[in-house]
């Protein structure tokens, strides 16, 4: 038995969900259409060259939450998991994690989304485990901001250290599946990376390393 840690977008489902929603946003007129369409794209270019200002990004990506009631924004955020989430979900991603199950390893999902988007998603794996950028919740309504440490680059290593901390697992026989170049602080920690489907950064550094590459799509 060991710790089985899987980042989410693009390596468990087949784009990014934090991108997903903010379109789902503008598709639905939730959002001004001109403003956040761009602005949601630039984040995103950002991201994947690696320079994303992350506190810069939630304090974008949240803002939409603060401005509806919880109830609407749960019926949005359903309507967008059947629509732009389920059609992404991977088989062979479902798969690799039956065959850690099966092992008894522990699985843990850790991502840079937020946890409203990601939770439901997380759940339609059968995982329990989730480390992910937490939104603020106070007397029942999100108000724009976040909550400890954001989810991304070295803040993932240092969520992961505080959850062990707290649990039973250690990083013994660990290994952690990414897409992502932004995901090396984490890579670089566990006992067995894994490059899932990589960007053109992970794939240099895991060819260098000699890590697994492997896709799920």
């Amino acid at each position: 038995m060991s710790l089985a840690i899987f980042d989410l977008d693009n390596t468990l489902i087949a784009d990014d969900s934090d991108f997903l929603w903010g379109q789902f946003l503008v598709d639905r007129g939730i959002v001004d259409k001109d403003h956040y369409e761009q602005a949601n794209k630039k984040f995103y270019e950002d991201y994947k060259q690696g320079t994303l200002d992350i506190v810069e990004f939630l304090h974008f990506s949240l803002a939409p939450l603060a401005r509806h009631d919880a109830e609407q924004l749960y019926r949005w955020r359903d309507e967008f998991i059947d629509s732009l989430i389920k059609p992404i979900m991977l088989e062979a991603a479902r798969e690799l994690i039956d065959r850690h199950s099966q092992a008894g390893d522990t699985l843990l999902v850790i991502t840079a989304t937020n946890r409203f988007v990601t939770e439901p998603i997380v759940k339609l794996y059968g995982i329990d485990n989730l480390l992910a950028t937490t939104p603020e919740f106070k007397d029942g309504r999100y108000t724009g901001k976040f909550e400890g440490t954001p989810c991304f680059q070295q803040g993932k290593v240092e969520l992961l250290r505080d959850w062990l901390a707290e649990s039973a697992e250690t990083l013994a026989g660990s290994c952690f599946y990414s897409d992502s170049h932004n995901d090396l602080p984490l890579l670089n920690l566990v006992d067995r990376p894994v490059a899932v489907d990589p960007d053109a950064k992970l794939r240099q550094a895991a060819e260098l390393a000699n890590w697994p590459i492997i896709s799920l799509r």
